[in-house]
C-alpha cells in the first residue's frame, strides 16, 4: 500500500465522486483514479466504497478506513514537518518589553543592536504597564524590558538608562496654560491625578517631590494607565505629573508645561530575569550603554524648556 493510494481515497471520499476527485483534486484522469482505489480495496481485502449513479459512498469498512487514512497522513505530514525543522531549526524569538509610548524612543536603536547581534531573530514586541512588565520578566515571558525599578520583583535585575524628567499635565483650556512654567505651588490649589496603583515607582517620585517642596497633592482620583489620564484631566479639570516621554502621547484636550525650578526624575531601567540564560541577552546588557548613549543625544529625553 503506497500513501498515493491514502490520499486517493481520501479524497474521493470527502468528494463523493471519483470525477470530482479526479478533475478538482488529484490531476489525472477518471479510469486511473478508479484503478487506483480497485487496487487500494483489493489489498485491504473489503469494499470500501459504493459505486453508484451519481457518485460514490462509503461502506462501513470504508468509513473505519477513512480515520485511519487521515490519521496516517496526518502522521506523515508531522514527520516530513519535523524532519524539516531538525534540518533548518525555527528562529529564535526574543521578547521585548515596553511602557507605552517608549518605543517611539528606544525601539529603533534596540533593534539596531539586536539584529547586529543576532540578525536572523524573531522579535516580538509588548506595551505594558511597568508593574505588569515586571511580572512578566518573573514569569518568563520577555527576555527585557524597559521600565521602571519595581520593588516588589523576584529574580530580576535592572540595568539604569536614564533619568526622565516629570512634567505637567492639563486641561487645554486650563488658566494655567498661559503660563511656560507651572509653579509647584500651583499644583497644590488643583485636583491630582494620581497614579499609585498602575505606577507606584512614578506615585513615589511625585509623592517625594511633593514633600521636598512642601506642597499637599489632592488626589482625588487614581488612573488605571496613561490614557485613562489623560481622560481625566480632560474630564475633571486636574492636572497629572508624567514622564517627558509620554508627551508625544497627549491627546488634543491636553497640554504640558514644565515645572519651574528643578523638575522631579523618574529612572528608566532595563529589565530582566537573573535565570535567563540567553546568549543574545548578555550581548544586549553588554551594550547597554551604548544603547542609552545613542538615545541621549535626541532631545526627547533632555528636559524642554521650550514646553
Amino acid at each position: 500500500m503506497e500513501l498515493r493510494h491514502l490520499r486517493y481515497f481520501v479524497a474521493v471520499a470527502e468528494e463523493g465522486s471519483l470525477l470530482v476527485a479526479a478533475q478538482r483534486r488529484l490531476n489525472t484522469s477518471q479510469p486511473s483514479l478508479s484503478r487506483q482505489i480497485r487496487d487500494l480495496e483489493a489489498e485491504v481485502g473489503v469494499k470500501l466504497l459504493d459505486r453508484q449513479a451519481r457518485g460514490v459512498t462509503l461502506t462501513a469498512a470504508g468509513r473505519v478506513f477513512l480515520d485511519h487514512a487521515r490519521l496516517a497522513l496526518l502522521q506523515v505530514e508531522a514527520a516530513a514537518d519535523g524532519a524539516r525543522r531538525a534540518e533548518q531549526p525555527e528562529r529564535p524569538v526574543f521578547n521585548l518589553g515596553f511602557l507605552a509610548g517608549q518605543e517611539v524612543v528606544w525601539l529603533p536603536h534596540a533593534l539596531r543592536i539586536i539584529r547586529e547581534e543576532a540578525s536572523n531573530v524573531e522579535i516580538t514586541l509588548c506595551s505594558q504597564s511597568s508593574p505588569e512588565l515586571a511580572l512578566a520578566l518573573m514569569r518568563g515571558r520577555l527576555d527585557v524590558a524597559f521600565l521602571r525599578p519595581e520593588t516588589q520583583t523576584v529574580g530580576v535585575s535592572f540595568k539604569f538608562l536614564a533619568k526622565e524628567p516629570l512634567i505637567v499635565v492639563l486641561p487645554a483650556a486650563h488658566r494655567l496654560t498661559s503660563r511656560r512654567k507651572i509653579r509647584p505651588q500651583d499644583l497644590a490649589r488643583e485636583i491630582f491625578i494620581s497614579s499609585a496603583k498602575a505606577a507606584p515607582v512614578l506615585n513615589g517620585v511625585v509623592q517625594d517631590y511633593a514633600s521636598k517642596v512642601g506642597i499637599a497633592l489632592k488626589a482625588l482620583y487614581d488612573a488605571e494607565s496613561l490614557s485613562a489620564a489623560m481622560s481625566l484631566v480632560a474630564s475633571t479639570g486636574g492636572v497629572t505629573l508624567i514622564p517627558l516621554y509620554a508627551q508625544n502621547l497627549l491627546t488634543p484636550n491636553v497640554v504640558a508645561r514644565a515645572l519651574e525650578g528643578a523638575p522631579p526624575t523618574i529612572d528608566l531601567v532595563l529589565g530582566y530575569n537573573e535565570a535567563n540564560s540567553s546568549p543574545l541577552l548578555r550581548r544586549v546588557l553588554a551594550r547597554a550603554d551604548e544603547l542609552a548613549a545613542n538615545v541621549q543625544n535626541q532631545s526627547i529625553i533632555r528636559y524642554a524648556d521650550a514646553l
